[in-house]
């Protein structure tokens, strides 16, 4: 059948998943849902203790089977410790078929590849993943499938019972004996644990995993006591230097700091440019770059941003520091600063992944932004964009929150250099859709800028100021290839081995298996 994007989805994927095929963006607003229930051990007992010894003992204790679904955040990204730890003694405990529900997977997570050629997992669902997992989905070693969700896509399908979490492993860099955690207060701090909020609540059993048991309460805590089962301390949870790697730096690469300069001329000259406007970008050179040029323009006309939004990082968290942001809401610290941040500056509030992005609740933060810059593999003549899949068919990155963000926003800009090394990033149809170009209003490259057809308003700002080169998309595509080529399409078997999930739990692409010979560039 095909979807929305034009992308056809088999039927056999959609009966064996039980979903619809991607109908828009706004196919299932105001439809009203029952969220699911999840089991609850009560504890009345005053002298109930909720240590246990290790991590074999938390699983005995939460009835750990077969078939069962095991979740994680990812907070402490590349230096996260906590979901091999656990799989480990799931491996060594025989037990088999488990789907592995994460917020984010990465190089951290390697060694988790023996499990899945062995069987032990059988399925995955995360936003996206990077490194060695990534490259034996694509080649057919999962025998289940992958899924793909945003942020805010993963709180829905947990919400609503379409993933039942049968044991929530969350890492907390402080945590009490009663299960008190936060994200500060120990020796691998991460700033806030904001994905973990869903797991927490909808889990019928939560572990907190932590290095550093303080005294009772821990409190302020993020996740509190009362969703708690057990506490499990372990020598180590994280990499600090991996967690966080210290101060975002502004790029000295000129072809970022020329889209930055292009990116920051777009937002100073469109309509939501005024005092109080809101705004989310990502953590790339072009992005911070954009940001730092950005707030000097706020500093000469006297603008400040209202709200800043999103995963954060010391450019954001200065503009809050300088008073040129007023309030910052936070579900990832992606360096240091912005991981003290939290706790120094009284305006800087930690938020639930589903505060931030879910579309199934009455109005998440993604809907009240009035810009979010994001960058992409690829974007298409349809502003159709591409952050999952690589060129090569590999699945590589993740989607995050780039469709809840883009969808949310009034003015949406999708950064991308023209090509990526040798491979056009501007092309006539993305290898794999994850953001339908509805969402996306202007893509900025370093030979120009293209507005999305369906924003004229945009358009007409944009020519007005003559403050940048503009473009169709095509004209920047054709450039593109012209430089480079019209490159070969990827060559995949007929075997599906994972599915893009669109927001709302429709089905905006699959991904196929790889052919065996498929050239990969390194």
């Amino acid at each position: 059948m095909i979807n929305a994007v034009g992308r056809e989805i088999p039927e056999e994927i959609l009966e064996r998943t039980g979903k619809e095929v991607f109908q828009g963006n706004n196919y299932k607003d105001g439809k009203a849902f029952q969220k699911a229930s999840p089991k609850v051990t009560p504890v009345m007992r005053n002298d109930h203790d909720k240590m246990v010894k290790d991590i074999h003992e938390a699983l005995v204790k939460c009835n750990a089977h077969d078939g069962m679904t095991v979740s994680f955040h990812h907070h402490f990204r590349e230096g996260d410790l906590v979901v091999c730890m656990v799989m480990e003694e799931i491996h060594k405990m025989g037990i088999k078929n488990i789907t592995l529900s994460a917020s984010s997977l990465g190089k951290a997570h390697d060694a988790l590849v023996p499990m899945i050629e062995d069987g032990t997992i059988l399925n995955i669902e995360s936003s996206g993943v990077r490194g060695k997992i990534g490259d034996a989905i694509s080649h057919g070693k999962l025998k289940g499938l992958a899924t793909m969700r945003s942020h805010g896509g993963r709180v829905r399908a947990i919400e609503t019972g379409e993933t039942h979490v049968d044991i929530a492993f969350i890492g907390a860099p402080s945590c009490d004996e009663y299960g008190n955690c936060s994200g500060m207060g120990g020796k691998t701090n991460c700033g806030v644990l904001s994905y973990a909020y869903v797991d927490a609540e909808m889990a019928d059993y939560v572990v907190a995993v932590t290095d550093c048991l303080v005294a009772y309460p821990n409190y302020p805590a993020e996740i509190n006591q009362t969703k708690v089962d057990y506490v499990c301390v372990v020598d180590q949870i994280g990499i600090p230097e991996k967690i966080a790697t210290g101060a975002a730096k502004p790029t000295t690469d000129q072809r970022k700091i020329l889209m930055a300069e292009y990116c920051t001329q777009v937002v100073a000259n469109t309509p939501y440019f005024k005092d109080g406007f809101s705004y989310q970008t990502g953590v790339g050179g072009a992005s911070i770059a954009s940001t730092i040029s950005l707030s000097k323009i706020m500093e000469e006309k006297n603008i400040h941003m209202g709200l800043g939004v999103g995963g954060l990082t010391k450019p954001m968290c200065e503009l809050l520091d300088r008073g040129l942001a007023r309030k910052l809401v936070d579900t990832q610290d992606f360096d240091l600063d912005a991981v003290n941040n939290v706790r120094s500056n009284p305006n800087h509030f930690p938020i639930s992944a589903g505060e931030y992005a879910s579309p199934m609740n009455k109005g998440a933060f993604v809907n009240k932004l009035d810009y979010v810059i994001l960058a992409s593999l690829e974007v298409d003549t349809h502003f159709n964009c591409n952050v999952v899949v690589g060129s090569d068919g590999i699945i590589t990155g993740a989607q995050g929150g780039h469709p809840d963000t883009a969808q949310g926003a009034k003015c949406t800009i999708v950064i991308a250099p023209l090509l990526q090394g040798r491979i056009p990033a501007i092309c006539t149809d993305v290898t794999t859709v994850t953001t339908p170009g509805e969402s996306v209003d202007i893509v900025v490259t370093d030979y120009g800028v293209a507005v999305n057809p369906a924003r004229p308003d945009l358009l007409k700002a944009l020519q007005d100021a003559d403050c940048v080169p503009l473009k169709t998309i095509e004209e920047l595509r054709d450039i593109a290839y012209s430089i480079v080529g019209e490159p070969d399409k990827v060559q995949f078997g007929d075997r599906v081995v994972g599915i893009i999930e669109a927001r709302d739990g429709t089905i905006m692409d699959v991904v196929r298996e790889v052919k065996p010979f498929s050239f990969r560039e390194d």
